[in-house]
């Protein structure tokens, strides 16, 4: 199974939400909180390529965005497939 983990911290409803989509989908994911972890803060500028908003969620070390990218590969079925192994 694909590795995911979404960076995020305490204030975001976007975090949450999407937090809440990948439990609600049964994908399990590790979480990272850049407000409260340096080196989280230090992946996170890393792995997102300097992103600066949050959530961003990383599916088998790649970026796939936020909270509406997210939503849009379910939508478009296309987030099973990278799930597909």
């Amino acid at each position: 199974m694909a590795r995911v983990k979404i960076f995020s911290t305490a204030s975001c409803p976007f975090c949450v939400k999407a937090k809440q989509l990948l439990t609600k989908w049964n994908i399990p994911y590790e979480e990272a909180m850049i407000d409260t972890d340096p080196t989280a803060r230090r992946e996170f500028s890393t792995a997102t390529n300097g992103a600066r908003t949050v959530p961003q969620i990383i599916i088998d070390d790649v970026c796939i965005g936020g909270f509406t990218e997210l939503t849009e590969l379910h939508m478009d079925d296309k987030l099973d497939h990278l799930f597909e192994k």
